[in-house]
């Protein structure tokens, strides 16, 4: 009997949908998943594709079903979705699609303790943030521009259409956050300058009400 699957990594979300098209090798998969642009949402590596494939094997999610070798390249060994694969890819999504879980950036633990360095550089390193994410952007749109114009709908690319809304929310938020500091109108902006001028101790909490 299959051990329960803990649904961890979303690496192997994206096996399963692979395999539900039809029966791949890994080395298909990850072709796949870097043409198709997927490799922003899951987190690829050759190491880690082959743990999660062995791993879905041996929860009888994926089975083989057969090897094959050309020229003088390693063995490949083919895998398809059974049947409890097919049914957990599905339970998954719908999980995933449905329910919200709070997750952990690692900006928002930046950005929580963003008083401790002084307003001025923490205004400059929001510049640098906006200016990255603004590239970011930028790429993706061509990315979509090239998907869309090879006649590929805009269901087979949607999370591009999430990741770019997402970054343009954090670009705004920075950019407020950057101008609000440098124009002095956050608040608590007077007791952020005393404290690192020294005219103030203590937490940044602990500074008086607005």
């Amino acid at each position: 009997m299959a051990r329960p699957f803990r649904r961890a990594n979303t690496l192997a979300l994206a096996v399963l949908g692979l395999l539900r098209e039809r029966d791949m090798h890994p080395y298909e998969m990850a072709a796949t998943l870097r043409e198709r642009h997927q490799v922003g949402s899951v987190k690829l590596s050759y190491g880690t594709l082959y743990t999660v494939v062995d791993s879905l094997r041996g929860h009888g999610l994926v089975e083989a079903v057969g090897a094959g070798r050309a020229g003088n390249r390693p063995e490949r060994t083919t895998y398809r979705l059974t049947g409890a694969g097919r049914a957990e890819l599905h339970d998954w999504l719908r999980e995933l699609v449905a329910v919200p879980v709070k997750e952990y950036p690692r900006f928002e633990a930046g950005i929580a303790l963003v008083g401790l360095v002084p307003p001025e550089e923490a205004v400059e390193l929001a510049g640098r943030r906006v200016a990255a994410l603004d590239a970011q952007v930028a790429a993706l749109e061509e990315v979509k521009v090239s998907l869309a114009g090879v006649g590929l709908p805009q269901l087979a690319w949607i999370e591009l259409e999430y990741r770019s809304a997402m970054l343009r929310a954090e670009r705004d938020w920075v950019s407020w956050f950057a101008g609000a500091a440098r124009e002095g109108s956050l608040g608590g902006m007077d007791f952020w300058r005393d404290v690192h001028s020294g005219a103030a101790s203590g937490d940044l909490r602990d500074a008086p009400p607005a």
